[in-house]
């Protein structure tokens, strides 16, 4: 209504102003039209009286025209050239001086040339618009001059129309100020009622069912408020007789499905979700979204959403228990559910396991919701797959020495009597020697299933790092000298003992230098070194270290391959099949030297050499006799060594 009537006001406005502009318009015109003919006739009469110069006459006749019509603004006489020499109330002065100011009238140029009809114009002074009308002054085909006059506005058309555009405004305002002090008002009574609900309608949905609205109110609003009233009644009756049992059941299922280890989603038939606890917020990338009430299908990864968008229609697509077929029935409970094993990417890499199961009401015959759960099954993925590398692994390594044995033992058998001396000796020193590989390999496996899986703490104390490495140069020294290979250790003096386990670091240079003389060509260096690093000034770690590197000519490792050499059953020769080997030695090292807190790290060229490097922890003397955890950092120490550099 506000609008319609602020509507119409406005059109009648705009009609009314547009009548007074008509009218206006119209007695413009009339100006006009009276300021020409008065004009023409006055120019007339004073023409000949100019002609003859008898300016006396013409301002008499010019006085008693202008006394006698109140329509007259003004009077202006000018000459041929546009000077003024009579007008009334203007009129030349009696004095002429250098001091007096000639007026003038400014015409067209080409007025006097085409001064045969009147010119007409308008100009706005502070009683109104005033017409002029200029009338060009001929007598005998003369031109003599211009007749200037003013034409004074119709007064009462003038006041006729200002009387109605005030009247207009005024009403046009008060209209406005009407219908906004009535929308102004009318939205003060309503806004009292509406807070009022408002309020009602937070404490219902707070649990509060008491609460109750009193206004003195009748039609819509009236009834809008009785039906609030009767509503709250009817929920607090509801409160009394089902909401506890049914707040404790939820609170129950709520605190059950939050507090399980697998993620668990509940949606409605319309594969909207009802319910999720921490677990699937964590899978599914879920924290900090409010996804209750949305399609789960919408938010969830979609790899899952490819996997699982089909079967979600196909079970929220059957409403009843009754659907299923008879073999499922006979297999004891209804197959209420579709098991799919998934892998993420987001929003981070893992494996899970997906149960879809329906949720059918208390009489089992109408569905009412589908329960999704979600299990990482990641770690066990993992553990499967590694166990069955690793199972794979060590029978190939043990397939070849077992078969070696077995033929040769068996040769030996069927034809020992055939075979020579030496052909016998031969055939039980290579038996003997499978025999010592097998035996290696299961050792090292031993090694490092120990070094992975058990939770032995190991007692470190101070080691003098000059022990292990004689010990290991005097292991190797006949294996070298036979190949050809300079050996040497460069131990730096007076270096304080480090933090370690004697046997476990003496493994370690076992496998660092037997590996160096697998791969080092006869002529080539193999070189152990030992010496003190000072801690990082900018690191919380301010114990002194003692780094070890062990380095050799040796044919190198592809920066390929450099990631992978750590791993497992990993060796390179694999490629060339030159050489034997378990290739578990460099992981027992890995695993030795992490149980010392630290890492081993690897730089290699190829045809250059390889250096394996670690560090450990200085031995303090503060410290005797109390078992330490050592704390290396090995990144905050100096910059790592170059293959070639260790050698020089």
């Amino acid at each position: 209504m506000a609008a319609a009537t602020l509507a119409v006001s406005l059109i009648m406005s705009g009609l009314t102003f547009w009548a007074v502009n008509t009218i206006q318009q119209d007695a413009r015109m009339n100006d006009t039209r009276f300021g020409r003919d008065l004009g023409l006739l006055l120019a007339a009469n004073v023409a000949p009286q100019i002609a003859e110069n008898n300016l006396t006459e013409v301002a008499r006749f010019s006085h008693r025209f202008y006394s006698t019509t109140s329509s007259v603004r003004y009077m202006i006489y000018a000459d041929a050239e546009g000077r003024i020499f009579f007008g009334i109330p203007f009129s030349e002065s009696e004095v002429q001086n250098s001091l007096t100011i000639q007026r003038r009238i400014e015409l067209p140029e080409n007025y006097a040339g085409n001064s045969e009809l009147p010119m007409v114009r308008q100009h706005l002074t502070p009683d109104g618009e005033v017409t002029d009308v200029f009338v060009p002054l001929r007598h005998d085909g003369k031109y003599l001059g211009v007749l200037a006059i003013g034409i004074n506005p119709n007064k009462n058309v003038v006041a006729s129309s200002n009387l109605t555009r005030d009247v207009t405004i005024a009403v046009f305002i008060s209209i406005w100020v009407m219908v906004i002090l009535g929308a102004v008002s009318n939205a003060l009574m309503i806004t009292k009622p509406i807070k009022e609900l408002l309020t009602g309608v937070k404490n219902i949905a707070a649990g509060n069912f008491k609460q109750r609205i009193d206004l003195p109110l009748g039609g819509e609003l009236g009834e809008l408020i009785f039906s609030f009233n009767e509503m709250a009644e009817r929920l607090k009756s509801y409160e009394e007789q089902n909401i506890e049992e049914l707040t404790a059941e939820k609170a129950k299922l709520e605190t059950l499905v939050s507090t399980i280890a697998d993620g668990a989603v509940l949606i409605d038939t319309n594969l909207q979700v009802m319910l999720v606890n921490l677990t699937a917020r964590r899978i599914f990338g879920w924290e900090g979204c409010d996804i209750v009430g949305e399609n789960v299908l919408h938010h969830l990864p979609s790899v899952v959403t490819m996997e699982l968008t089909r079967p979600l229609y196909q079970i929220a697509g059957g409403q009843t228990a009754a659907d299923l077929d008879s073999d499922d029935l006979r297999q004891g409970e209804d197959r209420e559910g579709e098991e799919f094993r998934i892998t993420l990417t987001q929003p981070a890499g893992r494996t899970v396991r997906i149960l879809l199961t329906r949720v059918f009401d208390q009489y089992r015959e109408t569905l009412k919701g589908i329960a999704m759960t979600v299990q990482d099954i990641t770690r066990e993925v993992e553990l499967n797959e590694a166990k069955s590398n690793f199972i794979s692994n060590v029978s190939h390594e043990l397939r070849t020495p077992l078969f070696n044995i077995k033929s040769f033992i068996e040769t030996l058998h069927e034809y020992g009597e055939d075979l020579t001396e030496t052909e016998r000796r031969e055939f039980l020193e290579t038996a003997n020697r499978e025999t010592d590989r097998l035996t290696r390999l299961v050792n090292d496996v031993l090694d490092l299933s120990r070094l992975e899986t058990s939770c032995r703490i190991y007692h470190f104390e101070p080691v003098d790092i000059a022990q292990p490495v004689e010990q290991t140069l005097r292991t190797y020294q006949l294996n070298v000298r036979d190949k050809g290979i300079e050996l040497r250790h460069d131990i730096e003096p007076n270096l304080p003992p480090v933090l370690g386990h004697y046997d476990l670091l003496l493994q370690v240079f076992d496998n660092l230098v037997g590996n160096a003389l697998k791969f080092t060509e006869p002529g080539g260096r193999i070189a152990i070194r030992a010496y003190l690093i000072e801690p990082a000034l900018n690191h919380h770690n301010e114990s002194k270290s003692v780094r070890i590197e062990v380095s050799d000519t040796g044919i190198g490792i592809d920066a390929e391959d450099q990631e992978a050499i750590f791993e497992r059953f990993f060796r390179v020769e694999n490629r060339v099949h030159t050489l034997e080997g378990t290739g578990l030695g460099l992981s027992i090292v890995r695993n030795i030297i992490e149980k010392h807190h630290s890492q081993v790290h690897l730089l290699s060229e190829v045809g250059v050499g390889t250096t394996f490097w670690f560090d450990l922890d200085v031995f303090e003397e503060k410290n005797t006799g109390v078992e330490q955890t050592p704390q290396v950092d090995s990144s905050s120490t100096n910059q790592a060594p170059t293959a070639a550099s260790s050698l020089i």
